[in-house]
């Protein structure tokens, strides 16, 4: 998932998504490509799972 893909997932405006990104207890990004950071989809849902845990599902799961 790259940032964009994280702030829908999440509802939350880009500056907000941006805080969030760099947060200590954010997943590491998986690879960090000329475009910006991708992250591993498992472990943004995990730690949504843990962090925020009123946000519904993402559809189709």
């Amino acid at each position: 998932m790259g940032a964009w893909e994280i702030r829908q997932r999440l509802g939350y405006s880009r500056e907000w998504t941006q805080r969030l990104i760099t947060r200590r207890d954010f997943p590491e990004p998986y690879a960090t490509l000329r475009m910006g950071s991708v992250w591993a989809a498992e472990d943004v849902e995990q730690w949504i799972a843990e962090n925020r845990p009123n946000l519904d599902e993402p559809e189709g799961e």
